[in-house]
């Protein structure tokens, strides 16, 4: 029998929205460890608000909003509110009521900058960390870095010395003229650098982040963002190494660029054995690349090539959407967390 194509005139619902998402539906488990976490940095949240006034948004739900929009690659926060409006997964995870009305874009962009920053995302980041500790390892690792482009245009690129630049309409003519960092800075962005990671592309206004990955079930360990620059991943190598606890020595993988002499020097004085891919005229010899464990890490190193992917291509990272180092860095730490959030509820399973 046809049924009847009858106009919407229903008013009220008995369905609940715990009852509407699946037993099984994978942010279930995300939430449930999400909500753990933002437990236990309740009190820090308290120190960031006064005691009287108007109350903000919940940090607690802002959190929540920012995961769906890692999860779900929403490209805005206009956008973000608008699914946040009509989709009932993603009122129940971030705790609204279907009857609840969702926040102006710009109110809720204005609450999480005023609330997240570099130490509030190392926080969140960190209690990931030790959630996923039973399934790290401690004693092998890998480290990689990643071209970030930056939110800033080619024309803002402009000289220091206030040069004009530019042609008879006011815009910028920079065709034919040596730009440098030494000389050149954005003026939307000044923490951006002009950089190219491989010969062969094309210079970008960028930052660079970068990654220490254990290799166990390749879960992030330490994250890191830095200005661009030729030696920018190598420093943030032994900065990120040097926050591994304990003294046992350790391996560290790496692309060729982690190949040189000072770094492997002071990483053999850390304890740390380096596993990085050889150069021409290597700085590391046979006594490490004959052993069992170089091969073993030179086959797990490319598994954060597949992280800084996730982060790009389902994460908002490929070209960041906010200005100033402090913020790309809490943005680039807060994206690694909900890595490692994604991917938790998997290996939990998978050893019970």
């Amino acid at each position: 029998m046809r049924g009847q194509d009858e106009n919407q005139t229903g008013l009220f619902s008995y369905v609940s929205l715990e009852s509407r998402v699946r037993p099984d539906h994978p942010l279930r488990a995300i939430r449930k460890l999400a909500d753990q976490i933002l437990k236990e940095m309740s009190p820090q949240f308290g120190k960031l608000y006064a005691d009287v006034g108007r109350p903000s948004i919940p940090p607690e739900r802002l959190l929540r909003a920012l995961l769906l929009q890692v999860f779900y690659s929403v490209r805005s926060e206009r956008l973000l509110m608008e699914e946040l409006d009509y989709n009932l997964l993603f009122r129940w995870f971030v705790g609204l009521n279907p009857d609840d009305e969702v926040w102006n874009h710009a109110v809720f962009s204005k609450n999480r900058d005023r609330l997240l920053n570099e130490s509030v995302a190392q926080s969140f980041f960190q209690r990931v960390r030790q959630l996923a500790y039973p399934y790290m390892s401690d004693e092998h690792f890998t480290v990689d870095g990643t071209l970030i482009e930056a939110w800033a245009s080619q024309k803002s690129f402009r000289r220091k010395d206030g040069g004009s630049g530019s042609g008879g309409s006011g815009e910028v003519n920079f065709h034919g003229e040596k730009r440098s960092n030494e000389t050149h800075q954005s003026t939307t962005d000044p923490d951006a650098r002009l950089y190219k990671k491989s010969r062969g592309s094309e210079s970008k206004l960028a930052y660079l982040g970068h990654a220490l990955m254990e290799n166990r079930n390749g879960l992030l360990a330490q994250v890191l963002v830095t200005l661009a620059g030729g030696k920018a991943e190598r420093e943030a190598a032994l900065r990120m190494i040097k926050k591994i606890p304990g003294k046992n020595r350790i391996t560290m993988a790496g692309d060729k660029n982690y190949d040189a002499k000072q770094l492997v020097a002071e990483l053999r004085s850390l304890r740390v054995t380096p596993h990085v891919a050889q150069k021409k005229h290597s700085a590391i010899d046979a006594r490490t690349t004959r052993s069992a464990g170089y091969a073993a890490s030179q086959r797990c190193r490319k598994r954060v090539e597949q992280i800084f992917g996730w982060m790009k291509q389902v994460g908002p990272m490929r070209k960041v959407k906010l200005r100033g180092l402090p913020k790309v860095r809490w943005w680039f730490a807060f994206v690694g967390a909900a890595y490692n959030l994604s991917r938790l509820p998997k290996l939990q399973a998978a050893s019970a």
